[in-house]
């Protein structure tokens, strides 16, 4: 006699293991055999899904729970494309999914496949165990979020949005993990993030022969900019979101720890405490500023040739409710004006996060962990988010996961050894699954 087999939304661990087996790394992408495979689950479920795509090797899946009707629909979303494991030395191969000394490994454990998983099994969960929900719930696993979204949220946001009619909320990535700040354990949840604006400068100057050496020319011009954009930082700004964060780890810390970190906010004392931080700043630095990173150098293509052109594509990250005239106006006041300025790309947010849903997923979090203070997460990447607000629709990042204490999961993601903890998904489906019925 044998025993049926369990649900696979009884079983996280498990289905995490199946969409880590499949080798979506972007590019190409290649997420359509992913996508059928969670089709097949929720048929399995009795779900109607909807499969869309820009190509046949890189589509995306849409299903609805219905719900009673007293709330607007929530969204559960996640992307199942990956990064790129090319030259990284990995302890275990990164498309196994190994269990080894209590961790799966592989890329996407953490970004973001566990999310994926944690979110369908919730949605599984709630269809087969006829939960009444206030409200439609939309599951929606994605491509193509590691490359911009053209094949993904994009192509649905714009293409297909009245698949998003009255949605609000969304679940989505990052956040509801426990971080570790000064001794306290706190859970980020992701309100807001960064806008992206990418810029190109280019410089100019005489060229010549690389034996006859030339001064002030365009590649002196360049390394100038370089340095100063290295040794300066551009002009603090305090965004409400940015406020609130700062409040909420003040508060979680408290004591003289908390007032010290609360001082953040003020501009004259910003930079000295977090100067003293270390590693913690790492996060609160980049958002009390727009940034740059020079990501990108192009020059002579030739060693004996001096070239009469040179340029720098920075990676630039606006705070919420800034535009690109800001960048440039504080990039011009620190560089000069010795050069052309192309701004190449940007993808505008909302100004400010609608916080409307924050407190109950606090309370959720609180019950399952009391010892834990639920706090927002301003993100200073992006995110799919970016192509939902254009829809009104506020993402917070609600992938929650219990882990221990010393584990670094930012560095972590993207990284070679790539692994996520055993039992931190039943944590996360678990509040997932209790946040649905709020």
């Amino acid at each position: 006699m044998t025993t049926p087999a369990s649900p696979i939304y009884e079983n996280p661990v498990e289905l995490l293991r199946q969409l880590i087996r499949f080798d979506t790394t972007n590019p190409p992408g290649n997420e359509t055999e992913c996508i059928q495979y969670i089709n097949g689950l929720l048929g399995e479920a009795g779900f109607e899904t909807t499969i869309l795509g820009k190509t046949p090797q890189r589509t995306n899946i849409l299903a609805r729970l219905k719900g009673d009707g007293n709330a607007e629909p929530l969204l559960l979303y996640g992307h199942v494309d990956v990064v790129t494991t090319e030259n990284q030395k990995w302890q275990h191969p990164p498309f196994a999914a190994d269990i080894v000394d209590g961790y799966i490994w592989g890329r996407g454990a953490l970004d973001m496949k566990s999310g994926v998983a944690m979110l369908l099994a919730a949605f599984l969960k709630a269809k087969a165990e006829g939960t009444r929900l206030p409200g439609d719930v939309i599951f929606c696993a994605v491509a193509d979020e590691e490359n911009g979204g053209c094949y993904g949220a994009r192509y649905l946001v714009e293409e297909h949005s009245e698949l998003f009619k009255d949605v609000r909320y969304a679940f989505g990535e990052f956040g509801g993990f426990n971080l570790q700040i000064a001794g306290k354990r706190t859970y980020p949840i992701m309100v807001a993030e960064k806008q992206l604006c990418g810029i190109k400068l280019t410089f100019h100057g005489r060229a010549g022969h690389g034996s006859q050496p030339i001064r002030g020319g365009a590649m002196a011009k360049a390394a100038r900019a370089l340095s100063l954009m290295d040794k300066h930082e551009l002009p603090y700004h305090l965004t409400p979101a940015a406020q609130a964060m700062i409040t909420g780890i003040a508060t979680a810390v408290g004591g003289l720890p908390g007032f010290v970190l609360g001082q953040t906010a003020n501009p004259l004392f910003a930079n000295p405490i977090l100067n003293m931080l270390g590693t913690l700043a790492d996060g609160v630095r980049p958002i009390l500023r727009n940034t740059v990173s020079p990501t990108i150098l192009q020059a002579s293509s030739k060693v004996n040739v001096i070239p009469a052109e040179v340029s720098i594509g920075l990676d630039g990250r606006l705070l919420p409710g800034f535009t690109p005239d800001t960048l440039v106006g504080e990039l011009r006041n620190l560089l000069g004006d010795d050069f052309d300025l192309e701004v190449v790309n940007h993808d505008p947010g909302p100004s400010a996060p609608d916080m409307g849903l924050f407190n109950t997923l606090g309370k959720t979090l609180r019950g399952m962990d009391p010892e834990g203070s639920p706090i927002p997460l301003v993100l200073a990447g992006v995110t799919d988010a970016r192509f939902f607000s254009r829809l009104g629709i506020q993402t917070y990042g609600f992938t929650p996961l219990k882990l221990p204490d010393d584990f670094n999961f930012n560095r972590t993601i993207h990284a070679a050894d790539e692994r996520l903890p055993v039992d931190a998904l039943d944590f996360g489906v678990q509040a997932i699954f209790k946040a649905l019925h709020r």
